[in-house]
C-alpha cells in the first residue's frame, strides 16, 4: 500500500459524531489524513478554496445546518474539479427515499451511522479498504455503490 496519506473529509455537525469518527479511524491499516468541518457551508468553502488539496473521500452527513448534505452532493457533482471525488453519505437515516435520492445524485457509498464505536470502526475500515483498492481506475457511480 502507498505511503502517501489517504485524505478524508468528514462534514458533520455533531461534535460527538466527529470525535467518534476520528477515533474509529485511529490505527487504520491505511494511513489517512482526516479533516473535519461542521456543516455544508464549511465543506464547500474548503473544497472550493484553491489552496486546499482535493480529498479522495468525503463522508457527508445529510442533515446539517446552513447547507445540508444533499445540497453539497449536488454541488460536488456539478463541479468539474470535484466530480470524481468519492462521496460517502454518513447518516442516521435508513430511509429508502434518502438512499435512492443520494444515489441518483451521485453518491458512491451510503453508510447508516452505527450505534457503537466498534461497528463504526469496522464499517469505516471496510469502506476505506475498498476505496483504496479501487483507486485506479477511480470509483464512479457507474462502477461502484456500496451500502452498509
Amino acid at each position: 500500500m502507498s505511503k502517501k496519506k489517504f485524505s478524508i473529509i468528514l462534514a458533520e455537525d455533531d461534535e460527538s459524531d466527529r470525535r467518534d469518527f476520528k477515533e474509529a479511524l485511529e490505527g487504520s491499516k491505511i494511513k489517512n489524513l482526516v479533516i473535519t468541518v461542521n456543516d455544508g457551508e464549511e465543506l464547500m468553502d474548503y473544497l472550493t478554496n484553491s489552496g486546499n488539496p482535493i480529498p479522495y473521500l468525503i463522508f457527508l452527513d445529510l442533515n446539517m445546518p446552513r447547507k445540508n448534505g444533499l445540497e453539497c452532493l449536488k454541488e460536488i457533482r456539478s463541479d468539474k474539479k470535484l466530480k470524481e471525488v468519492v462521496v460517502a453519505i454518513y447518516s442516521t437515516s435508513s430511509s429508502e427515499k434518502d438512499i435512492e435520492e443520494t444515489f441518483n445524485n451521485g453518491a458512491n457509498i451510503y453508510l447508516k451511522k452505527p450505534n457503537d464505536l466498534g461497528s463504526l470502526k469496522k464499517a469505516l475500515q471496510q469502506i476505506i479498504t475498498y476505496v483504496h483498492i479501487y483507486r485506479e481506475p477511480p470509483l464512479s457511480l457507474a462502477n461502484f455503490l456500496f451500502r452498509i
